[in-house]
């Protein structure tokens, strides 16, 4: 049985990985400082991983296969830029540091679209549609900054280690299982409301992932990362955008400077792209809102 240790496991993300690996024969260790770990998880703890030593402490104490690194503040804007980029780079900063010196095999860091840059109020326009690994990142606030400094902190340990197998999941705007009862999301919209507001999702270019697809990529990825080039990065999407009208004619309207390159887009096309994980994983997402929001 592998011991996988996940942060941030009560989080949006957190609960459906927590439970998936567990579904999956792992032994879970959940470490987060809010309540809310399912009781999947063999064991739980609320560390603070900014805390190097206290970092060191729980993988020296649970000496975990696998780290599933998701612990962050997650959204932009919801604490000040200081706080955010603070946090959220000490926490991959600690947590890559700790799992190599400790010796874990295993360890995947999560990332963020947003490290793309969009939505810039100094005007925003993709290199090309859509939008894949190797788009240039142009991160512009504190959030999506510190999301690209996670990855570079990632790489670099990734460089420097001969035992630990690392890589990067940048996963979509998270829908939890709740959500498409009606819970509200991580904007405090309901997935309708997105729906029915472009001007709502088309903000983070209509991407979206469930959070059991999202899940279900970082197992296979677990599975994977001994075969892959150490320092990956994988978007992980939904295979549709979370909008009622095709990208091609919708995009435009809500982002003007996409014009002329949206075109690629077709039918149900999604701005973000998950060849990759499809590619070196064969990993595709398998809900939809078309599949999983009642109302549709």
């Amino acid at each position: 049985m592998s011991r996988t240790l996940v942060t941030g496991s009560a989080g949006r993300l957190g609960r459906s990985v927590v439970s998936a690996l567990a579904a999956a024969g792992h032994e879970v260790i959940g470490v987060d400082r809010a309540e809310g770990t399912p009781a999947d998880a063999a064991a739980s703890l609320p560390a603070d991983l900014t805390d190097l030593g206290e970092a060191y402490e729980v993988i020296a104490r649970f000496r975990p296969d696998a780290v599933v690194h998701l612990a962050a503040i997650a959204t932009p804007f919801s604490r000040s830029d200081q706080v955010t980029f603070r946090t959220n780079t000490q926490l991959a900063f600690n947590v890559c540091d700790a799992a190599v010196a400790l010796g874990v095999g295993k360890l995947i860091v999560a990332s963020s679209p947003t490290v793309i840059g969009y939505g810039s109020p100094g005007g925003w326009r993709p290199a090309y549609l859509a939008i894949d690994e190797e788009h240039p990142a142009e991160p512009w606030n504190a959030y999506s900054l510190s999301k690209l400094v996670a990855e570079e902190t990632m790489r670099s340990y990734a460089r420097a280690s001969e035992t630990t197998r690392m890589a990067a999941v940048r996963p979509c705007f998270v829908i939890a299982p709740e959500e498409w009862e009606g819970a509200p999301t991580q904007s405090g919209h309901t997935v309708t409301e997105r729906l029915d507001r472009p001007d709502i999702a088309g903000v983070s270019l209509f991407n979206y992932i469930d959070a059991r697809d999202a899940a279900e990529l970082l197992i296979t990825l677990l599975d994977r990362l001994p075969g892959l080039p150490n320092g990956e990065v994988f978007f992980a999407g939904a295979a549709d955008a979370l909008a009622r009208e095709p990208l091609a004619e919708l995009l435009p309207r809500v982002i003007p400077s996409t014009a002329g390159l949206a075109g690629a887009l077709t039918g149900t096309t999604p701005a973000f792209s998950s060849a990759k994980a499809e590619r070196l994983l064969g990993w595709q997402a398998k809900r939809s809102w078309r599949t999983e929001l009642r109302e549709y």
